[in-house]
């Protein structure tokens, strides 16, 4: 980040900190040391700071006012909820609307896009409204808020020391590591988080920084809060090595969980977003409304099914009868964990958490999803737990061992992070044999999920933005990069009517390993691999020189298109397990303009490495042409056209046109109506297709044939 895009106070930092380390000239190494330890310190008080405030804002909302004004008696359950979000609600909207949801999809985007930089005032937009939200009843967990203070602070420190992106990330990753661990007194989790949901970088450098940051961390955490872990929990061991049979089905149910997490939250999430005509801060009271009359209402419900009116929390005063579904939940988590519990209660509770957290987040407020989704997988491994000790009485199941593994594999099915899962769950635990069951189910779990909802509860908030991550934390750059830049567009070919014994020697003399068959037209009709010609050799070793190509060729053939991406083109490629595949005219599938190889792929992707920015916004607008009916084009402006030294509002587009980005030598932004276009600019629309050869005549140089226009990467 260069100083000019600084905030104010921020250059004046900057140059004070740089100017220190001039004068003391330290290693690289010992300055990353000592802002891993600065950055664990800090998200380390900021943790205790959380928690406490969290706790006194409960206290207050839902102990001292209620007592002030006890003739409400429950309709407090009502009314506290929207209030708080009356409060947090608008901080998001007016203060930093990164601070909305669970955080951590931000940090990842500010990862990949931004080399790690985060705004300052995130970290104190996300503590004020979190801590409203989740201390007046807001159904969300308090790790994802430490989760983006910390990793906030981290790309603070780092730009202004003015550190490259490389270890402005390794930074952020360092706050991520250190929230988790402050939460959960669990630094082994917290250092498996930011290396398997952020950093995805195993090197010496970024895992020696992380470890000293989360340790920071924990430390700090537990001078304040105790160094007791976040659950007491009994030691739980496999009685029966059949039980592991057990685990197996717990792990599929949990990742189909985690999957109902995922849609139900982003479900409601568009139902609030589409709602236009209500404003933003206003909507997070709305989902507080309702989750207050949710609240208020199934407490007095589970009274009347037979639970006791004390474990179903149906009385008075109010601080001591909250709602299980308020808040994080952290102790009705313990008590399925020490169980067991009526059936009934879990599975009421399993269902209202999700319905619960889903009107809390997905209305705008903010809070994170990890408690949520440990809370659903206690509940749904304690009812499991209770319905196998009731098949099989003779195993002598303990159902507080599969709360104990449900809770790891509903995060896992939900945020995809089967290590981090893991490991927090043996860190609350500190039983080395309880690892066997979490490794069984979280996998399969995992397994479920991934096939069935490939984007995790982190990344699907990207993807909807147009931003598609691999494993959670790189680009898909291929997704942005044209096949008619990367084909080879003179490809081998072959009549279909030559022999295969003159396709064996050309194979021979040319080293080629599949040609493209084109009929005495010149049209396309097949292709045919050297794999074709071994399989026809074995099968007829007499008759199938003399054979014709078109006797054996694949006729039946995978095509790509020039305008589309290679990361399309390569999923095909995938599934078919295909080395080449001919590139045809869309209009004429018969018309072979070119070929993508495997050796094109890795081609791709160096280009979308070297070009990431780029890359990104161009993978946008292929998006969003193929989900809106338009096409993506890319127009250099050509030195004499209509369009050179015009500014963009003053150009005469069709109507259907929609001009998006521009790309200037080395430079690339957003086109706006005073932008003014030169010789040379690549820009980069949608439009109509009727509108297509009207936009193209535009940008062309006036009654010149000229080629054909080329991307900005070539």
């Amino acid at each position: 980040m260069s100083t000019t895009t600084m905030q104010p106070w921020m250059r004046r930092w900057s140059r004070r900190f740089t100017h220190l380390v001039d004068k003391h000239q330290p290693s690289e190494a010992t300055l990353l040391l000592i802002l891993s330890i600065i950055i664990g310190l800090v998200t380390g008080f900021a943790a205790v700071i959380f928690i406490d405030l969290i706790d006194w804002i409960t206290n207050f909302s839902f102990g001292t006012i209620p007592d002030s004004f006890a003739n409400l008696g429950r309709w407090w359950i009502i009314i506290i909820p929207v209030v708080g979000s009356l409060i947090s609600g608008p901080i998001i909207a007016f203060f930093a609307s990164e601070a909305k949801g669970h955080g951590v999809p931000e940090v990842m985007q500010a990862m990949v896009l931004n080399g790690g930089r985060i705004r300052p005032r995130v970290a104190v937009a996300k503590i004020a409204a979190s801590s409203v939200c989740i201390g007046t009843g807001g159904s969300a967990g308090r790790e994802g808020p430490i989760v983006q203070v910390g990793s906030t602070f981290g790309s603070t420190m780092g730009q202004l020391f003015r550190m490259s992106d490389r270890r402005i990330r390794n930074l952020v990753a360092c706050g991520a590591a250190a929230g988790i661990a402050a939460t959960f007194n669990a630094p082994i989790a917290g250092v498996a988080f930011a290396i398997e949901v952020l950093a995805g970088d195993l090197a010496v450098s970024v895992v020696s920084n992380v470890v000293i940051a989360a340790v920071t961390a924990a430390v700090v955490s537990q001078a304040f809060l105790g160094s007791e872990p976040a659950f007491h929990i009994p030691t739980y061991a496999m009685k029966n090595p059949v039980e592991i049979l057990f685990y197996v089905v717990l792990g599929l149910l949990a990742g189909l969980m985690g999957v109902a997490f995922i849609k139900v939250l982003y479900g409601m999430e568009d139902v609030f977003d589409n709602w236009h005509k209500m404003p933003m801060w206003v909507r997070p009271a709305i989902g507080a409304l309702l989750l207050g009359v949710t609240g208020f209402i199934y407490p007095p419900l589970l009274a009347r099914l037979g639970i006791d009116p004390m474990l179903a929390r149906a009385g008075l005063p109010v601080i001591r009868n909250i709602p299980h579904i308020f808040g994080a939940g952290f102790d009705t988590i313990e008590a399925a964990l020490t169980g067991p519990l009526p059936w009934i209660f879990l599975i009421s509770l399993l269902f209202l958490k999700l319905l619960a957290t889903a009107l809390t987040l997905g209305s705008g407020n903010s809070g994170g999803v990890f408690a949520p989704a440990l809370f659903m997988g206690a509940m749904l491994g304690g009812f499991f737990g209770l319905a196998v000790d009731m098949a099989f009485p003779q195993f002598a199941i303990n159902p507080g061992a599969y709360a104990l593994a449900g809770m790891a594999a509903v995060f896992v099915g939900a945020a995809r992070a089967p290590l981090t899962a893991i490991l927090i769950a043996f860190e609350m635990s500190n039983d080395y044999k309880v690892i066997l069951p979490l490794m069984t189910v979280t996998i399969i779990a995992l397994v479920i999920a991934h096939r069935i909802h490939p984007e995790s509860i982190y990344t699907l908030k990207l993807a909807r933005r147009g931003l598609r991550l691999r494993f959670g934390r790189d680009v898909d750059v291929l997704d942005g990069v044209l096949v008619s830049e990367v084909m080879t567009k003179n490809p081998p070919t072959i009549n279909e009517n030559v022999t295969m014994g003159d396709l064996e020697q050309y194979f021979l003399r040319t080293h080629h390993h599949g040609v493209m068959v084109l009929d005495d037209k010149g049209e396309l009709t097949g292709v045919i691999t050297l794999q074709d010609l071994d399989r026809c050799l074995q099968n007829r070793p007499e008759e199938c020189r003399s054979y014709k190509v078109k006797d054996v060729m694949t006729t039946s053939m995978l095509v790509a298109h020039p305008d589309e991406s290679i990361g399309d083109a390569l999923h095909r490629m995938a599934v078919r397990d295909v080395g080449r595949m001919p590139v045809v005219d869309r209009k004429n599938p018969k018309k072979l303009l070119g070929a993508v190889r495997r050796n094109d792929i890795a081609r791709a992707y160096q280009r979308g490495i070297l070009h990431r920015d780029a890359i990104s916004e161009r993978a946008n607008l292929l998006r969003a042409s193929r989900s809106g009916g338009t096409e993506f084009i890319e127009l250099r402006v050509e030195s004499g056209s209509q369009v050179e030294g015009k500014r963009v509002k003053d150009l005469e587009l069709p109507e259907g046109v929609l001009l998006t980005t521009r790309f200037h030598g080395n430079e690339h932004h957003l086109l706006h109506g005073n932008d003014v276009l030169s010789a040379g600019d690549v820009v980069l629309a949608l439009a109509e297709p009727e509108d297509v050869e009207a936009l193209k005549s535009l940008f062309r140089r006036k009654r010149i044939s000229v080629r054909p226009e080329s991307g900005p990467f070539e």
